[in-house]
């Protein structure tokens, strides 16, 4: 059991959520990314505000959120930390599957702020294709499980309290099973620190399972029934708050950028850059791509809540064009600060190396694109998987 909160966390509300953004998460924000430290602080600050329960169910004394609160949260602590963002939005992909399937006792744990977890989805001998698990499970001793595997990105890594891991079926046919395994367990290796171009302290290190046993209650959902229950629960909630995260860091870029932009003069002129019709036309077509995916995600969002018979191309297509979206901003915004945005004190290249980040994260933006072919044309998604 970790150590993020020794007392029961008060109600979530805005004010404590302001409170740890202005207090802990922002103020670390920069020695997190420079040092490539895990941003323990503020995760206990989060636990302690309810942040960790927020998804969780009521019965066990979870906040009961949906899936638009978590992304607002989730927004508005990229624009600050894209680290912490980052950790807070594996845990709640995570926290999906433990809320239907986990044990009580983690359920309420997390509930209480006392337990963090991650996905271990991504493998090294399949890669970004996170439905494709090479990693395997087999009989161990009378009632347990022997896992082996070798996975490639892991959040958190070291410092969850769980991971919710995917293997081959035991026995079952299909693709994919789920098993939740604690992050202590023997035979789990963290393969080295993550020293990385952006999200620099989020702890995405790989984690290598020699002979992991795990008891068969371990299992989260059916044997073979994996790929399923990450299609149902895991990839709306990832894909939305990955949306939602480039949101927060091309907010902060926008704003960053327009500081610089009023603040900025050409003294031979006696103006401003933001006098200048050049950055003003450059500034509009960044603000009006921001704006257009925020729309997207706000409609995604409803059309997740209503049903409509578009959701699930919608939940494809938000974090592909989130993603691109939070790229071209990024680059565009270091054009306009020019070599301003170079220096670590504008805060321009911190958020344009975690903006770069959503692209590559799986399922990449090319997938994605063919996810939504697929469905766009009455193709199965995973036709080869099957």
């Amino acid at each position: 059991m970790s150590a993020f909160t020794e007392t029961p966390p008060a109600p979530v509300t805005d004010e404590r959520f302001e409170a740890v953004l202005r207090e802990t998460v922002g103020p670390l924000a920069d020695e997190v990314d420079r040092t490539g430290r895990f941003p323990g602080q503020g995760v206990r600050a989060l636990a302690e505000a309810g942040l960790l329960g927020l998804l969780g169910s009521p019965e066990d004394g979870g906040g009961g959120g949906d899936l638009r609160q978590a992304a607002g949260v989730v927004e508005r602590l990229a624009g600050a930390c894209g680290s912490t963002a980052m950790v807070l939005l594996m845990h709640y992909a995570a926290v999906t599957v433990i809320d239907r399937y986990g044990p009580r006792d983690v359920r309420r744990a997390v509930a209480e702020g006392r337990h963090l977890s991650t996905l271990a989805f991504s493998e090294r001998g399949s890669r970004s294709h996170f439905w494709a698990p090479c990693g395997t499970a087999a009989p161990g001793r009378p009632g347990t499980v022997r896992l082996d595997a070798e996975k490639s990105w892991v959040t958190s890594a070291g410092e969850a309290d769980s991971y919710v891991w995917s293997s081959r079926p035991l026995r079952a046919d299909g693709v994919m099973s789920l098993w939740l395994v604690p992050s202590g367990s023997t035979g789990l290796r963290v393969r080295g620190e993550y020293d990385g171009f952006g999200l620099r302290g989020n702890g995405s290190s790989p984690v290598t399972a020699t002979g992991v046993t795990v008891p068969g209650t371990a299992l989260l959902g059916g044997d073979g029934e994996g790929l399923d229950t990450a299609l149902e629960l895991v990839m709306p909630v990832f894909l939305v708050l990955s949306a939602a995260f480039c949101l927060g860091v091309t907010g902060t870029l926008l704003d960053l950028t327009a500081e610089h932009l009023r603040g900025s003069r050409l003294e031979h002129l006696e103006q401003s850059l933001a006098q200048q019709p050049t950055a003003r036309q450059g500034y509009a077509r960044l603000r009006l791509r921001t704006d257009a995916a925020r729309a997207f995600l706000d409609d995604t969002l409803t059309a997740l809540t209503t049903d409509r018979p578009d959701a699930r191309l919608r939940v494809l297509q938000v974090k592909a064009l989130a993603a691109e979206t939070a790229a071209e901003v990024a680059d565009g915004a270091m054009r306009l600060c020019g070599g301003a945005a170079f220096r670590r004190e504008l805060g321009v290249e911190r958020r344009f190396r975690d903006a770069l980040a959503a692209r590559v994260m799986a399922p990449t933006t090319e997938v994605l694109h063919d996810f939504c072919g697929r469905a766009g044309l009455g193709l199965p998604l995973f036709e080869e998987a099957r």
